[in-house]
């Protein structure tokens, strides 16, 4: 700003005096004060009458007076002329703060003078300290951050760019930070073939519905022949010129992606290992009822045949003949318990059918419990590995138990259907019905049993609430070929 130099008087315009700028006016040669607006007596704390006793280096003690007289003579005499300098002025108070003072040189009256205008710094520095602060802290938590904390830019045209990436980038990816920015396709290239689809369809998702991008993949470090599973989170933010803009973070989640890995293979084993067992169970409680339906029943049978002839040859004694029939009541007990006893293992039925046994035990269990059972299935026959019919048959038997136990239900209703090359076996009561916390009770081995023989057939078992009420049941498993011959069987 030029100072009015048609003045006659060596002093500040009006207008200076109200700038909200400091302002200073000095002489050339004896460096002395000779007007200072308010603004710069304001935050000096000084008045008008003592500054002008002082000079710039009474204001600023730590300028050396010859550096000073040089930077004014460095001054020319055209208007516009200035140069600058950054110092810290003294209050009245004794406090200092920094200033930027700019320099002009004017004459007014054959008389040279310097025009100093002050910026206060004050602010600036604050701010320019508390954003290295903020840096310092921010710094401090990414590069603590493990992984790789981004930004990456995907253009309207189509072109790629990561305006940021932390330092984690070289140990995640392989790549320095400047190799990644100036081919920001490398990481693309670096993903399996088999998995970029996915990286790219979950990139466009995010795109188009402005939602969190979430993605796990593999990547190749070819120079640590390495492959590592990433896990990639980020937040998108659309960009004036129609891209796109992601904030977020990529980890190296290989450990746990093994780990969830052996977990599965150790599921996988321990459900074939339970499969196993309860084929072995089957098998073994279908040899058990064999033996003792063919060789204790055969025998108890030639026992009440030996009783009878020889209760023909007793004496007529009526002791005798009581214990006779007392033997015969009693074999004939052990008969009827032998009987319940090999059904308990392995009902006969089973051997004719899963239709059959299944439309056999819902009669003997409306008999038991007085709970009215009804049975339909659209199939007489349906053609199933041993195994598959046992396992089904069970988890038949165990639904039954529970609602016996816990549902206090009047009626079941049991479906059986074949759907193409599915096989759906539905258990529905009108009891009080099965609430969340009732599954995940610890001792709920009867429900956590039933879901472990469906997964062994391939299957899926879910339960829900039934219509008007109570619980459903619905056990589904896939079929090898379609049965033949259809016929409706009902139990009520």
């Amino acid at each position: 700003m030029s100072p009015d130099t048609s003045s006659p008087a060596p002093v500040l315009a009006p207008a200076m005096q109200a700038s909200t700028t400091e302002i200073y006016l000095f002489d050339a040669d004896t460096l002395r004060l000779v007007d200072v607006n308010q603004a710069a007596r304001r935050n000096l704390g000084h008045e008008l009458r003592e500054l002008c006793g002082m000079t710039p280096l009474d204001l600023a003690p730590q300028l050396d007076r010859a550096e000073l007289v040089a930077l004014i003579g460095s001054l020319g005499q055209e208007i516009g002329d200035q140069v600058s300098l950054r110092t810290r002025h003294r209050r009245a108070d004794g406090t200092t703060y920094p200033i930027k003072l700019c320099f002009l040189r004017i004459v007014r009256d054959g008389r040279s003078l310097i025009l100093a205008i002050g910026d206060d710094l004050s602010l600036e520095l604050a701010a320019g300290m508390a954003l290295e602060q903020y840096q310092a802290r921010f710094n401090a938590v990414v590069n603590h951050t493990p992984g790789l904390v981004y930004q990456f830019v995907l253009h309207a045209d189509g072109t790629m760019a990561y305006p940021y990436l932390s330092e984690g980038c070289t140990a995640l990816l392989g790549l320095s930070v400047s190799e990644l920015q100036q081919d920001p396709g490398r990481f693309v290239r670096l993903i399996l073939p088999e998995d970029r689809k996915g990286y790219q369809d979950a990139m466009e998702a995010s795109k188009s519905a402005l939602a969190a991008w979430n993605w796990e993949g593999r990547i190749c470090v070819e120079a640590w022949n390495d492959v590592k599973w990433i896990s990639l989170r980020a937040t998108p933010l659309p960009l004036d010129d129609g891209g796109v803009q992601w904030d977020g973070i990529m980890t190296n989640v290989t450990a746990s992606r093994l780990e969830q890995e052996e977990t599965r293979r150790s599921r996988a084993r321990l459900a074939e290992l339970t499969n196993h067992i309860q084929q072995v169970k089957e098998q073994e409680r279908a040899r058990i009822a064999r033996e003792i339906h063919d060789d204790l029943g055969g025998n108890l049978t030639a026992i009440k045949m030996a009783l009878a002839m020889l209760a023909a040859r007793l004496p007529d004694d009526q002791a005798l003949r009581d214990k006779a029939d007392y033997l015969d009541d009693l074999v004939d007990r052990t008969i009827e318990a032998v009987h319940r006893i090999s059904l308990d293992l392995r009902p006969s039925t089973l051997d004719l059918g899963l239709v059959a046994a299944l439309e056999w035990q819902a009669r003997e269990f409306e008999k038991q419990m007085g709970i009215a059972c009804v049975f339909r299935s659209a199939d007489k026959e349906i053609d199933l590995d041993p195994d598959q019919a046992a396992a089904l048959f069970r988890i038949f038997q165990e639904a039954l138990t529970n609602i016996a136990k816990h549902a206090g239900a009047t009626r079941v209703t049991v479906s059986l259907r074949r759907q193409r090359q599915h096989l759906t076996l539905s258990i529905c009561d009108n009891g009080r019905g099965i609430t969340p916390a009732d599954r995940l009770k610890p001792q709920s081995f009867g429900l956590r049993g039933m879901s472990e023989r469906a997964r062994a057939l391939g299957g899926t078992l879910s339960l829900a609430q039934a219509p008007g009420g109570g619980t459903m049941v619905v056990v589904k498993i896939r079929l090898a070929a379609p049965a033949a011959g259809r016929s409706e069987i009902t139990r009520a």
